[in-house]
């Protein structure tokens, strides 16, 4: 088997809508596929949302709110992002701060979600 890539990922949520709102303010696409289901498109991948009452057949173990820890690109300076997100109420958990990406070095800044899910947003370092 080769693994090539991601395609998308899952995460449980309390409020769609608000989570919809909130990466969409941050430059993130909402998509709705299936039906009537709803993701977030970032770049060329996706992820998809499941509320807490959903009635998806294949889901994780124990899928909590908050549970997820991930990192997505930008390919804006990380000032600029720091400042966007500082203009719009975000709380930096962390960060500007150095960290080993797939394919190099990255600089990051760490926030929380609306279900507190930590989102590393990263540049990679040219």
């Amino acid at each position: 088997m080769n693994l090539t890539g991601l395609d998308h990922f899952v995460l449980t949520v309390e409020d769609v809508d608000a989570t919809c709102a909130f990466y969409e303010d941050l430059g993130a696409e909402v998509v709705t596929f299936g039906d009537g289901r709803t993701a977030i498109r970032v770049g060329a991948q996706k992820i998809n949302l499941h509320p807490v009452d959903n009635d998806v057949e294949n889901v994780a173990a124990a899928p909590t709110p908050g549970a997820g820890d991930f990192c997505v690109l930008t390919d804006e300076e990380i000032e600029a992002v720091e400042r966007r997100l500082r203009d719009r109420g975000v709380e930096l958990v962390a960060g500007p701060v150095e960290r080993t990406g797939a394919a190099g070095t990255l600089t990051s800044v760490y926030i929380r979600d609306p279900d507190a899910n930590l989102v590393e947003i990263a540049t990679y370092d040219e």
